[in-house]
């Protein structure tokens, strides 16, 4: 049995096998199995950790339990998170106000006095400054918030381009959405526009073109030149 075969059902409360009702057991709620053939499971008991045979791979109880992201879950211990391994034990000594998952090897974490940045693997920042937001990485870089506004930064916590936006999405294909005082577009890595056109939102590029709304919430679907390709709404 592979754990990409598990499906849950459609109320979350246990999981499915070849159309079959898996384990002959109901939960208060059930999350899907990852790579390691665990998952995050809730009972009376609280949430905890089970393998294929749907054995709980520990007594401990959580809060509340997420999935596993390089080998390593998001738990919430009393008020605490935290991240442990695939046997249940904590990764590093520190707890937070919370956590996220790792992607790309390193983890956004808020600590207790709201500042964001990221962790690495063993729990250990891999840059010094603090955030307002620092969200995940993706393809090398990520969008975080200081008081001058939303950048990308690199996974050494270096600036990538040096300009400052008033929001900004992650990387898609070497794009990313980004907003400015006159509204929302596209932008390459040097953080130059694509387009001199601003709309009231876009969407990230789908093999070359983006779903954008313009100021009077019209619909179209644009190509990477800025070119309005399809109107939908008229």
């Amino acid at each position: 049995m592979k754990y990409n075969e598990i499906k849950i059902s459609s109320d979350r409360t246990y999981f499915i096998y070849k159309d079959k009702k898996l384990f002959d057991k109901k939960f208060k709620q059930v999350l899907k199995f990852h790579k390691l053939g665990l998952a995050p499971v809730c009972d009376e008991s609280g949430w905890y950790y089970i393998d294929l045979q749907g054995d709980e791979i520990s007594k401990k109880r959580y809060k509340r339990a997420f999935g596993f992201y390089f080998n390593r879950a998001t738990v919430i211990d009393e008020y605490a998170w935290y991240h442990i391994n695939s046997k249940g034990e904590k990764t590093y000594e520190y707890t937070y106000e919370w956590c996220g998952n790792y992607q790309e090897s390193v983890c956004a974490v808020r600590d207790f006095d709201n500042n964001y940045y990221h962790i690495d693997l063993f729990g250990k920042r891999i840059y010094g400054k603090n955030y307002f937001y620092a969200g995940d990485y993706k393809d090398g870089y990520c969008c975080v918030k200081s008081l001058a506004g939303w950048k990308h930064i690199d996974k050494n916590g270096k600036d990538l381009n040096g300009i400052l936006f008033e929001d900004l999405g992650v990387f898609h294909k070497s794009f990313a959405t980004a907003k400015d005082k006159k509204g929302w577009f596209h932008i390459d890595k040097k953080g130059n526009g694509l387009y001199n056109e601003r709309y009231l939102s876009v969407e990230p590029f789908y093999n070359g073109f983006s779903l954008v709304e313009t100021f009077e919430n019209k619909k179209q679907v644009i190509d990477e030149k800025g070119k309005i390709i399809v109107y939908i709404d008229f």
